[in-house]
């Protein structure tokens, strides 16, 4: 039986659902899951990075960090590179400017985020993440002190623009405008100016102050340096892939010999069941033995004759008669036993 014989059972529904969802599993672990796990550990373990080095090196003037205004970063900066740097402005804080950040956490509990437009030396603006101030009984914006006036030295860290939370669109509460996520773009527009970004790769940056600078509040803590689970995950997930397939080639197997087995079963059961002789004369009928009775002349006593529903021949010699006595037939011999049935 070939191979393909063999094999024919595969395309049975049942086995081709089953061979179906195992691919897809396995494509989905190597093209989707296994990279995106692992791309989620090289992009914390960058991050890491930038946050350790930033942490020895000393602060740079933020000209050199900022896009142009076509938005073409300056040369000779990697906007990969610039996020959690530290940098220095020179300036003023815009008067009235003040945005206040919602939905924010400070020590496990509600707080807000405060933010606020610095214009620099050169007259260019940008936006300043000024920290954390907590709500008040846990639900109500604190009072919020406008930022010093006058001319100004402040040092950061540059931040990536978080993005556009959909269905979030910003507000006016209390006095005062409120957005739900830190957007460069968006901002922007809250605060009717052009915001000049600094170069993160795609995504608008802005300057996160340091603790103790002036109209600062309490800054967001740094991510711990740790680059967790994603380099497993993304390990198992390849795992998963590899596994899959080789757990559907182990139920084919299995199918295979199970298969084999019963074939075998099969093969022997018909054996033993021809290996009944066949009589001799063909007939197809077993021979039936003959009793003859102990008083029969020339027949010794016990003795047992095979009849068989063949014709038997006229021309061989029997034994009685050789020795002169005439040849008995064997139906004479039944007739003696049983009586003439005709």
């Amino acid at each position: 039986m070939s191979i393909l014989r063999r094999l024919t059972f595969l395309l049975r529904p049942s086995w081709a659902i089953l061979a179906v969802v195992v691919v897809a599993f396995a494509y989905l672990c190597f093209t989707v899951l296994a990279p995106w796990q692992l791309g989620k550990n090289t992009s914390t373990s960058h991050r890491n990075d930038l946050i350790a080095a930033s942490v020895k090196a000393d602060p740079v003037p933020a000209a050199g960090l900022l896009d142009s205004d076509d938005g073409t970063p300056p040369a000779g900066t990697n906007p990969a590179d610039t996020e959690w740097r530290r940098v220095i402005v020179t300036g003023g804080y815009v008067p009235g400017s003040t945005v206040v950040e919602r939905l924010q956490h400070l020590d496990d509990k509600p707080a807000y985020g405060v933010l606020a437009a610095f214009r620099l030396d050169d007259g260019r603006v940008v936006l300043i993440d000024r920290g954390l101030i907590a709500a008040v009984d846990g639900t109500r914006l604190p009072a919020i002190a406008e930022p010093p006036t006058g001319p100004q030295r402040l040092e950061g860290r540059v931040r990536r623009s978080e993005g556009v939370i959909p269905g979030k669109d910003p507000m006016v509460g209390e006095g005062l405008r409120q957005v739900y996520s830190v957007d460069t773009t968006q901002m922007s527009s809250v605060l009717g100016m052009r915001l000049a970004t600094f170069a993160t790769g795609g995504q608008g940056g802005y300057l996160q102050l340091d603790s103790g600078e002036p109209g600062a509040f309490t800054p967001e803590p740094l991510p711990q340096l740790d680059a967790g689970p994603y380099l497993s995950y993304g390990l198992q997930w390849i795992a998963f892939g590899v596994m899959a397939p080789l757990g559907l080639g182990y139920f084919v197997f299995a199918e295979i010999r199970e298969r084999r087995r019963d074939r075998a079963a099969a093969a022997g059961a018909r054996a033993a069941g021809s290996s009944v002789p066949a009589p001799a004369d063909g007939t197809g009928r077993a021979a039936e033995p003959v009793r003859v009775p102990a008083a029969e002349p020339g027949t010794a006593a016990g003795a047992t004759i095979t009849e068989t529903t063949s014709t038997e021949t006229t021309n061989r010699p029997a034994a009685d008669e050789t020795a002169g006595t005439p040849r008995r037939t064997t139906a004479d011999r039944l007739a003696d036993r049983y009586g003439n049935l005709r």
